[in-house]
């Protein structure tokens, strides 16, 4: 049996004879197909454990009645979820994205280990037993932490190991759902790596690596069933320009909705009363509204295929499957209580994601405007509108279009509609972008400065820290010395900016050399003048939890070279542009590709 220090000899002895023999771009191949083949198996385990358990659960359920388990099911898995997170994971895996963007933009892009498998597990039971909830976001987690782990187990930099990551986000994606264009979209729009010549292949091997590993072991079945029985029609061209506004603005509900009861949610603080009020929420809406039990596919694929009995199944609205405005009515209900019913899950203690939230809601969209706008005496067709909604919603609530519109041509072989797919996603997410520039996932990451972007400048200075740049070598005055007693601090002091603090040490203002030059050898005023009559007040203060950009706004405002950091009124040290340029272009030499 080989003991723990012996493997670790061995493996530092293979990392340096592979940093010797193998170069590091080939390497990162190799890398990217591991990435991408665990990321493709944990795909296939996730989808087979959400399937079985809810074909345990549900088949004897009589679809023309309603059943009184769907007010027991949700909140027991729910509870497994919880009992799963608190007592064995013991750490928080929800909100799988914003952790991602969170570890790339403030953790060097480290993903606790555990991630690689504690998300497929939690998610598998939450979506399993009803959560109304994706599970792409926990398989992306899982995929990106697969990517870190390798990583830093080979001891590779920032840069690689944030393209691994992409890489595992971008397999699990891709295995997910079995659409390897989609995986490459979402690690570039979503996740915003750039799109370089060193990623993109690391990237698409992981894509297809996964792809094909799913294909293995599901078959070349996709999520929807779909069959493109009629061509895109131009002269309805304008009804997908109303359905691209409509899209724009439920995602921009979907948005500011889910974020609105997520604060409502978060302000119950014992996880079992959250457990029970997320959890009766939740029963209540799948009891009356079935539909939104679980993810929502099967329901996405009825509506493709114009079939609306299928969402009175199980429904205590049944009898009425056949009357239009009823129809009408539960699509309305669908859409707007999809967001209750998915916060519910996540704020009582599920795991899960908005992904497949977002397409259910698209396309239960499409096909309501479709009916309403053939109502009223149009000629659309119903599926295609389906299709194209889920597009709209993707790219409204993710701003992700190019993500949108390769998933929903790839999973349903729908390419020849790929003209109102680009024109509804892109009106789509203009419509959402004038009201909300982030997205669902972003939002609470750049409230706190802590999100990378594509734009460089910003990017580098979100990576960068204010302790990596504070300077604490100035000396300080009190502000009842005197001139004479400050000289003699003069005499010995290094810098030429001097801060005055009072009795509990905090900053009253600043002494500059430069300002007392022509006074300071005057012996008549020694004795006389007090620092507090030669003190200015700085033009801003930096609190020493504020970000960088933010720090860089005050430079930019007021002009200064060099601003004081205090913590709660206290004086800390002192910023200067220098020293922020200087470790700005360290940071921007270790973040850049080139």
């Amino acid at each position: 049996m080989i003991d723990k220090d012996s493997f670790s000899n061995w493996f530092t002895q293979f990392n340096i004879w592979r940093a010797k023999n193998i170069s590091h771009q080939n390497f990162l191949l190799i890398l990217a197909l591991i990435v991408g083949l665990f990321s493709g198996l944990a795909a296939v385990i996730l989808k087979n454990a959400i399937h079985y358990i809810q074909v345990f659960v549900t088949e004897d359920f009589n679809i023309t009645n309603w059943n009184y388990m769907f007010l027991l099911y949700p909140m027991a898995g729910i509870l497994i979820t919880i009992l799963f997170v608190r007592y064995v994971v013991k750490d928080n895996i929800g909100h799988g994205i914003t952790k991602i963007l969170y570890a790339i933009s403030k953790k060097d892009s480290h993903i606790k280990s555990h991630n690689s498998f504690t998300s497929v597990i939690a998610s598998a039971f939450t979506i399993g037993f009803g959560g109304s909830v994706g599970a792409e976001a926990p398989i992306a987690l899982t995929g990106a932490a697969i990517g870190s782990t390798l990583g830093r187990w080979f001891h590779l930099n920032y840069k690689t190991i944030t393209l691994l990551v992409g890489c595992g986000a971008s397999g699990a994606i891709a295995g997910i759902f079995k659409a390897p264009m989609a995986g490459l979209m979402f690690t570039l729009e979503v996740l915003m790596l750039d799109l370089t010549m060193v990623s993109i292949v690391p990237l698409l091997l992981s894509a297809v690596t996964a792809s094909s590993i799913a294909y293995f072991f599901l078959g070349k079945g996709a999520e929807f069933t779909f069959i493109l029985e009629a061509p895109f029609e131009l002269n309805n061209l304008p009804f997908y320009v109303i359905l691209g506004v409509v899209g724009g603005l439920v995602s921009l509900y979907v948005t500011r909705g889910t974020l609105f009861l997520e604060q409502k949610m978060e302000r119950l603080k014992n996880p079992y009363v959250k457990w029970i009020v997320g959890g009766l929420v939740l029963s209540v809406l799948i009891f009356i509204l079935p539909p939104l039990y679980g993810e929502g596919y099967t329901t996405i694929t009825s509506l493709l295929s114009g079939n609306s009995y299928a969402l009175f199944e199980n429904s205590i609205f049944y009898g009425f499957k056949d009357q239009q405005w009823v129809v009408l009515i539960f699509l309305l209900s669908l859409i707007g209580f999809k967001v209750v019913a998915s916060v519910a899950t996540n704020g009582s203690g599920g795991v899960g994601g908005i992904f497949a939230p977002s397409l259910f809601i698209g396309g239960v969209t499409g096909y309501f405007l479709a009916l309403l706008l053939n109502t009223f005496g149009a000629d659309v067709p119903v599926s295609h509108f389906t299709l194209v909604g889920m597009a709209a919603l993707m790219a409204g609530v993710m701003h992700a279009p190019l993500t949108a519109i390769f998933l929903i041509a790839e999973i349903t072989n729908g390419y020849a509609l790929f003209i109102p797919l680009i024109t509804v996603s892109t009106i789509s997410l203009l419509t959402n972008k004038y009201f909300e520039p982030h997205t669902i996932y972003t939002k609470r990451l750049a409230r706190r400065g802590e999100l990378i972007t594509h734009h460089k400048d910003k990017a580098v200075l979100t990576l960068m820290r204010l302790n990596k740049v504070l300077e604490t070598d100035f000396t300080t005055v009190h502000q009842d010395q005197t001139l004479g007693e400050l000289v003699k601090i003069i005499a010995k002091a290094r810098r030429n900016i001097f801060p005055v603090v009072d009795d509990s040490y905090k900053l009253i203002g600043i002494v500059i050399l430069d300002d007392i030059r022509e006074i300071m050898f005057n012996n008549e005023l020694y004795t006389t003048t007090k620092v507090s009559h030669l003190m200015m007040v700085p033009p801003a203060f930096i609190n020493i939890d504020e970000n960088m950009d933010e720090v860089m706004n005050k430079f930019e405002a007021t002009g200064a070279w060099n601003l004081p950091v205090v913590d709660d009124g206290k004086y800390v040290g002192f910023v200067s542009k220098s020293k922020i340029f200087s470790v700005y272009r360290r940071v921007l030499i270790h973040f850049s590709e080139e």
